[in-house]
């Protein structure tokens, strides 16, 4: 019984680190699409005001 509750016990902490660890990976992938759609807008707005 002791070593199912340290078995346990484990496993939630490994399922919390993998759903913080997924929530980071989630929070910088949509980051980065915003900072590259800004800048795909500044490419764009650089290119037109230099036609």
């Amino acid at each position: 019984m002791l070593f199912m509750n340290s078995f346990l016990s484990y496993l939630m902490l490994l399922l919390v680190i993998v759903l913080v660890a997924g929530l980071a990976v989630f929070i910088g992938i949509s980051l980065r699409r915003k900072k590259n759609a800004s800048e795909q807008e500044e490419v764009t707005a650089a290119e037109k005001s230099a036609n």
